[in-house]
């Protein structure tokens, strides 16, 4: 597997790898996050869009590379399956019906084309809980809104550019907004506060 290492400051290496489809390379991330948190000069394992950022104890930066590439010539790190969510949308959104006549769809088509893919988790950040889904059909890959919202939601179901998401807490934003879900995605009086992870899979349920 081709893969990029470097010195990201001087306790950290940001390792970034260059083949795969998006979704397989975020399994294969997460799953060598798991692998080298075990390793104890590992302080932190991070996962993010094609790369995983490791946090180290000072000294150890060289030992721990050669530990990685390693892995990733070993195939020591195989992708590990999370779990499977379903999430009920009522496609309500205020951005709904201008997101179809930009690319030439109906409110039913665009709809549709949202449920169709079974999502998988590729990071999550921003926000607490909020978690990037890969998997949005390329018919309505839309960019971001040139005047964010000042608050959008808890709940908010959203797209932007290649990635769909659920605003887990009201905050400012400017993704498209498709829809509301009466799921709570984070929720910090939880054992685990946020409801999805990296590696997780969901799937859309349309409610009316």
């Amino acid at each position: 597997m081709h893969a990029r290492i470097e010195p990201y400051g001087e306790e950290a290496l940001l390792l970034e790898l260059e083949e795969g489809s998006a979704v397989e390379r975020q399994a294969r991330l997460e799953a060598l996050a798991s692998s080298m948190r075990e390793e104890p000069e590992v302080r932190e394992a991070v996962v993010g869009l094609g790369n995983l950022s490791l946090l180290l104890q000072r000294g150890s930066r060289g030992r721990i590379a050669e530990r990685l590439l390693a892995r990733l010539d070993e195939g020591r790190a195989e992708p590990v399956a999370g779990r499977t969510h379903e999430i009920p949308v009522r496609y309500d959104g205020e951005d709904l019906a201008e997101l179809a006549e930009l690319h030439a769809l109906s409110v039913e088509e665009a709809i549709s084309l949202h449920l169709a893919p079974l999502y998988s988790v590729a990071f999550l950040g921003f926000s607490p809980g909020f978690a990037y889904l890969l998997g949005l059909d390329a018919r309505l890959a839309t960019p971001r809104l040139e005047r964010p919202r000042a608050l959008v939601p808890a709940g908010s179901v959203a797209i932007c550019d290649g990635f769909t998401a659920v605003y887990p807490v009201a905050s400012p934003g400017g993704w498209n907004l498709l829809g509301r879900t009466s799921s709570t995605l984070f929720d910090p009086e939880r054992r685990t506060p946020a409801l999805l992870a990296a590696g997780d899979r969901v799937r859309f349920v349309r409610v009316r």
